[in-house]
């Protein structure tokens, strides 16, 4: 039975969390969102120690210790670049840990608890595909294995036949919780995990993520159902409604349905295209030409993108905004809902630029202003502001929303190379007279043409 005064605590945990959704959902308060959640999850576990006295407490320590350090060290190593990475890592940790959990207590799950039984079957085998799963999304960002959709024959009767098998064993083990029983249907979870994320093409990994999200928050409300505990319960259930709505949000922005990115290349189809560079010509100018059209437009909007996180260019392109402003031009930043690898992934980065929040306008808000728009300068994005995506049924990207960049009077790409974007198709806005394209390192190009400005 759980005390009274660790009912409450629990409660204020809940709070806490509920709170910090909240507050994750501005810019503004997301760093103290962050903080009113790290603290709620410190007080459960501190309730936790303190209500249920556990047993072997050094060897818990220890793990708690260990694993504090290498998250501690992981998050702070990180780069921006691969935030989405450390996102799937540790999804993946949590739904393997609510697998484990949920294994470990089918040997006190009494036999006329159906609706417990239910809840832990259902733990085990969301909890082992959200791990392996999270596992592959890793390994694809990461580059470790290709990020092309992986398809070989028969995938879709061998994915079909696990599903169902690891239903069965699912209802096997509800009716008669046996250890080995869940075991099985932990491996079965594993291997639909890995087959549900092979197919998925690199630029839909991120959604995929979001997803596998959901079911790990799932999974971790089934498995506090199981363990009678209120704070669990809560902050699964919060968690995977907030993976829901985002992966249904961020499918929207890709213009495609879940059921479309996740089984497209079975099908047949496909979200990346050859991935080959062009040898089409196109107009390319050094930093002093492109300083002459910055420095005499009245309006420039900015459309940041991968690649400027990974030329980590956002100072430097704040530096250059703020001598453009003190020139009378008006700038704004253009953020595409799936910038860079992940929701938010542009807005945190400009933040850390310290960037004021006024100019990151998002894709709906801004995307009439590109018609009096007399510059439009593209750092390090493709496929967002590829009009392949309005014109070309055939184009992989076809009906994904874009920002209107080939609307305004000029563009200037920043661009290590002609090689296409995530997408893996071709951007014809590169070879629009209107566009001059500026060749190199985003932050090198950045600061050469800072330099270049200032003497205009």
């Amino acid at each position: 039975m759980i005390p009274t005064w660790a009912q409450i605590g629990y409660l204020v945990s809940a709070v806490c969390f509920i709170v910090a959704l909240k507050a994750l959902s501005s810019p503004r308060s997301a760093r103290t969102g962050n903080l009113i959640g790290a603290a709620g999850a410190v007080l459960a576990v501190i309730i936790t120690f303190a209500a249920y006295k556990p047993d072997h407490l050094v060897p818990i320590l220890i793990a708690l210790a260990i694993g504090t350090v290498g998250g501690v060290i992981g998050s702070r190593r990180v780069q921006m670049t691969q935030m989405p990475q450390l996102v799937a890592l540790f999804n993946g940790v949590g739904g393997g840990a609510a697998a484990l959990v949920a294994l470990l207590e089918l040997g006190d799950v009494p036999s006329d608890a159906t609706v417990a039984a239910i809840a832990t079957a259902f733990t085990i085998l969301v909890g082992a595909i959200s791990f392996s799963g999270s596992v592959v999304t890793f390994a694809k960002l990461q580059e470790l294995m290709t990020t092309r959709p992986v398809t070989f024959p028969g995938l879709p009767v061998l994915f079909v036949a696990s599903l169902l098998g690891g239903i069965a064993l699912a209802v096997w083990l509800v009716s008669d919780p046996r250890v080995w029983v869940g075991v099985l249907l932990c491996l079965i979870g594993l291997a639909i995990g890995v087959m549900l994320v092979l197919p998925v093409g690199g630029a839909d990994v991120p959604i995929v993520i979001s997803l596998l999200n959901a079911f790990t928050g799932l999974t971790v409300a089934a498995g506090g159902y199981v363990l009678g505990n209120t704070v669990l319960l809560v902050a699964g259930t919060l968690v995977g409604a907030a993976g829901t709505l985002l992966t249904k949000l961020m499918a929207d922005a890709m213009g495609r349905s879940v059921f479309n990115i996740l089984f497209g290349a079975v099908r047949g189809g496909s979200t990346l295209g050859a991935g080959t560079a062009s040898d089409r010509p196109v107009i390319s100018g050094g930093p002093e030409d492109v300083a002459i059209l910055l420095g005499y437009a009245n309006k420039v909007i900015i459309v940041p993108g991968y690649g400027l996180a990974v030329a980590q260019a956002q100072h430097t392109l704040r530096d250059l905004v703020e001598e453009l402003q003190s020139r009378g031009v008006k700038v704004d930043y253009a953020i595409h809902p799936v910038a860079g690898r992940m929701p938010g992934h542009m807005n945190v980065l400009l933040a850390e630029a310290q960037v004021p929040y006024e100019q990151l306008r998002e894709m709906d808000d801004i995307n009439g202003d590109f018609k009096t728009t007399d510059v439009v300068l593209v750092v390090g994005a493709n496929d967002v502001v590829n009009p392949a995506a309005r014109n070309t049924p055939s184009a992989p990207i076809y009906g994904m929303p874009i920002l209107n960049a080939d609307e305004a009077q000029r563009v200037i790409f920043l661009k290590r190379s002609m090689r296409p974007g995530f997408a893996g198709i071709e951007n014809e806005l590169l070879y629009d007279p209107r566009t001059t394209l500026l060749f190199g390192d985003a932050r090198d190009s950045l600061t050469k043409l800072l330099a270049a400005l200032k003497t205009v």
